[in-house]
């Protein structure tokens, strides 16, 4: 069984037994805000789709209004003067041979990787390490693109990249406890907007069906959807 701190338990017991509307959830969220840090803001959604099947999968990437309040460490797999610009856009490694194999030898010290196209042949190689970590890239989160330079700018900035889990959930930090409560709610509306768009063509019924927001050592919030 998880440890539950007293803090946190009294806090559960505070908490509202009906969803609320955003406003309120967000405001719900920064009077818990007594951990002695400031905690991260993250958003859950349920889905509902069916994850058995590949046509189903929602993932992505989006850059929020207000950013995430933390500075993403991404490297970059590209060749010559795209691997010069890609560190002076931010990128704490950028190379080709070089790159592949400090991360096959064991180098993770990173939170994002983006490549080129013309990489990928040298860098799925580094499947079975990155893949475990989500931290492979993948055209369809953006993270293999042409445009490596930009992609470095967005996710050291702090784009959130996501993906839905076994159970049909997608999780993603929004921001941080310290940001103004209007900050965080356009951030959470910018996020479950975007999941909405993503909606597959195969999924029937009710597509979102559950929303709710926590902090780091606090417990979540449902946000009414009706």
């Amino acid at each position: 069984m998880r440890f539950r701190s007293k803090r946190y338990k009294k806090l559960a017991d505070q908490a509202d037994s009906k969803p609320l509307p955003l406003t309120e959830a967000v405001d719900k969220v920064k009077q818990w805000a007594t951990a002695g840090f400031d905690q991260s803001v993250e958003c859950v959604v349920q889905l509902g789709i069916d994850t058995r099947h590949a046509e189903q999968t929602v993932r992505g990437a989006v850059s929020l209004p207000h950013g995430i309040g933390k500075t993403l460490r991404v490297i970059a797999f590209c060749e010559g003067d795209d691997a010069d610009q890609a560190r002076a856009a931010g990128a704490v490694e950028a190379g080709a041979d070089e790159l592949v194999e400090k991360v096959q030898g064991g180098w993770l010290d990173f939170d994002v990787a983006v490549a080129h196209p013309r990489m990928m042949s040298k860098v799925g190689k580094l499947g079975r390490i990155l893949g475990p970590q989500g931290k492979m890239p993948s055209p369809k989160s953006g993270t293999v693109t042409p445009e490596v330079v930009g992609a470095v700018k967005d996710y050291a900035a702090g784009k959130v990249e996501f993906r839905n889990d076994s159970g049909g959930n997608v999780h993603a930090l929004v921001g941080k406890l310290s940001f103004d409560p209007p900050k965080l709610v356009e951030n959470i509306e910018a996020f479950v907007g975007y999941i909405r768009r993503l909606k597959p063509s195969a999924a029937k019924g009710t597509y979102v069906k559950k929303i709710c927001i926590c902090a780091t050592m606090s417990p979540s919030v449902q946000v009414d959807i009706s």
